[in-house]
């Protein structure tokens, strides 16, 4: 694994911060991965008419619990894809550094909080 030395000097964030940040981003990686393989386990459906529909309830939930899943991996390989490149805790649209408090909530953001209050303002 790539593991490239970020500048402290072109960052606003500590090596100590970026190192944390790092860690909570592959605990969350391994999280999802083992989220999305007890999810894609097999579902036991029941004679009953009832029993079947609490089964094909959990299936809509197993279903919306994986996009879900896979789209927070997504976002967590991606983040750990620009620790690696050098470019993590950037906004991706103004260019400006994400909030270090923000990073430490949500590792993978790729937006500071005013660009994300921006986008999800856009219908």
């Amino acid at each position: 694994m790539n593991h490239q030395t970020i500048d402290p000097s072109t960052t606003h964030l500590s090596a100590e911060d970026l190192a944390a940040l790092r860690e909570n981003l592959h605990e969350q990686r391994l999280f999802r991965r083992e989220q999305l393989r007890l999810l894609a386990g097999p579902v036991t459906s029941r004679a009953e008419d009832l029993l079947r529909q609490r089964a094909a309830a959990q299936i809509e939930v197993r279903v919306k619990l994986a996009a879900s899943a896979r789209m927070v991996l997504n976002d967590v390989e991606s983040a750990l894809t620009r620790m690696d490149e050098g470019s993590y805790g950037s906004c991706h649209l103004c260019r400006r550094p994400v909030e270090h408090e923000r990073l430490r909530i949500v590792p993978q953001a790729r937006y500071c909080a005013r660009c994300q209050q921006v986008k999800q303002a856009r219908p």
